[in-house]
């Protein structure tokens, strides 16, 4: 029964992050996977806070919304992908920008997001 949780988390986050997709922003920057995978670690963060704070909540809920609808949602593999092309293009600066971005505010997302739900 766990599976189907994170199977139907994981299809609906990857229906959100499609649509996401479909929003066009003109720029060298692979700026809408940087956002998926900021609002990610920003919702991952809100629920491990609130899980936190009451764990009573469903291990089911918690195995759709983190392992499902998170890992269906953001997109590290893309953003890898991303990078490499960057480069590649010998873009290295974009790259490095990118790459070191995602990471400071992704786990920046994840703190913001426990500290706001832990209150």
């Amino acid at each position: 029964m766990t599976f189907l949780f994170v199977a139907l988390g994981g299809a609906l986050g990857a229906v959100c992050r499609y649509g996401l997709s479909l929003i066009i922003v003109k720029s060298n920057f692979p700026v809408m996977t940087f956002v998926a995978n900021f609002l990610g670690a920003f919702i991952i963060g809100l629920i491990a806070g609130y899980t936190k704070k009451q764990p009573e909540v469903s291990k089911n809920l918690v195995l759709f919304l983190k392992t499902g609808f998170c890992g269906g949602f953001t997109t590290f593999s893309t953003f890898s992908l991303e990078t490499w092309t960057l480069m590649e293009k010998h873009n290295y600066g974009m790259a490095g920008l990118y790459a070191g971005a995602s990471l400071i505010c992704c786990v920046a997302g994840v703190a913001l997001g426990e500290l706001i739900s832990s209150k």
